[in-house]
């Protein structure tokens, strides 16, 4: 398994532990994150902690890595299980695959941007 493969594996694992300080490590400064949830971006990694915080209050999602793929592009691209449920009902909102395309700077996630496994 390849570093960048490790790297995006425990951010995976420190995000479904809501470990927000763990993921955080696995990130450069100027992380550049979608706010898939609200919509639209942001950058730095106070502002990923402040979104995921607004998040876990309203929903619980669970992040499975299924596949990670090295693209030619020097992206890494990851098929993830996704499940969302409401965080105080713990009712099952969605259940879906979706893939996350990362880009590594110096062995830390630098860009994330989530797509249609469908539009592949």
């Amino acid at each position: 398994m390849s570093s960048d493969e490790d790297t995006l594996r425990a951010a995976y694992d420190a995000f479904n532990a809501r470990d927000v300080s763990a993921a955080l490590e696995l990130m450069h400064p100027e992380v550049d994150w979608p706010n898939a949830w609200e919509g639209g971006r942001m950058v730095g990694c106070e502002a990923v902690a402040a979104y995921w915080t607004r998040q876990f209050e309203s929903i619980q999602s669970t992040l499975v890595p299924e596949r990670i793929d090295h693209r030619p592009d020097g992206s890494v691209l990851v098929t993830v299980h996704q499940t969302v449920r409401d965080s105080e009902t713990d009712d099952l909102l969605s259940d879906t695959k979706v893939q996350h395309r990362y880009r590594l700077k110096e062995g830390l996630i630098a860009r994330m941007d989530v797509e249609d496994p469908s539009a592949a």
